[in-house]
């Protein structure tokens, strides 16, 4: 199922049909037709505002660029939910990778608004496995930030196991005072041993990764409808 155009153009205007496509779940289509519809207008666009080839490139590269930074300032956490952790994770070969043509870029901001929303939903597990990934490279390459995580981590072990051991729960004025000293130390560790560095580069990483993956890749139906014999 794909078209182009609107079928009910005569008796339903567009934006109620996106509507209905978006509600429906065949934001694939929606896709196809932002690609459609926008590729035409900066053509004619570029063809009125210059008439030779230079000026041509020079108007589809300052379009291109303004649709890469229009990606970093969109939300893409916005939509997201605790049920989009709670599936299973899609492929990482045929969903999430896909092949060549399963990408493309993006033909204006709204489409990279749609795809970036959308696909930051459906593989939002991957996205995650991939930021772990990052920033245990990181800590890998950078060994005082493992030993500070590791050693705030015995912090709150040993904070757990005397509390177990000698019954702070029934003193807790000594208890919360404890806690605030183990929140201390944790903080000083993290900070000495540069951990806060380790984790805004995988932060950093991971999200122009995601970014850019979900922006270029483009919709495929959620659900493949199953062919009947």
């Amino acid at each position: 199922m794909a078209f182009s155009a609107n079928p009910l153009s005569l008796s339903v205007p567009d934006s109620t049909f996106e509507s209905w496509l978006r509600d429906s779940g065949y934001l694939e289509i929606l896709d196809d037709r932002s690609s459609s519809t926008t590729v035409p207008e900066s053509a004619s666009t570029s063809d009125v505002t210059t008439s030779t080839i230079t000026g041509g490139i020079f108007v589809s590269l300052f379009y291109h660029i303004l649709t890469l930074l229009s990606l970093f300032t969109l939300k893409p956490l916005s939509k997201l939910t605790t049920d989009d952790f709670s599936g299973q994770t899609p492929s990482w070969t045929r969903a999430f990778i896909g092949d060549s043509g399963s990408y493309s870029f993006p033909s204006g901001s709204d489409q990279a608004r749609l795809r970036v929303h959308e696909n930051v939903k459906r593989y939002a597990r991957n996205y995650a496995s991939l930021f772990i990934l990052f920033f245990a490279c990181t800590l890998y390459q950078m060994p005082l930030a493992l030993i500070g995580l590791i050693s705030s981590l015995a912090v709150w072990d040993i904070f757990k196991f005397c509390s177990n051991r000698w019954g702070w729960d029934r003193y807790p004025f000594i208890r919360q005072v404890l806690v605030r000293t183990a929140q201390c130390a944790t903080a000083i560790i993290l900070i000495c041993l540069n951990v806060q560095m380790a984790l805004f580069c995988a932060i950093g990483i991971s999200y122009t990764v995601m970014i850019l993956h979900a922006a270029f890749r483009k919709l495929t139906p959620s659900k493949q409808p199953s062919q009947r014999r």
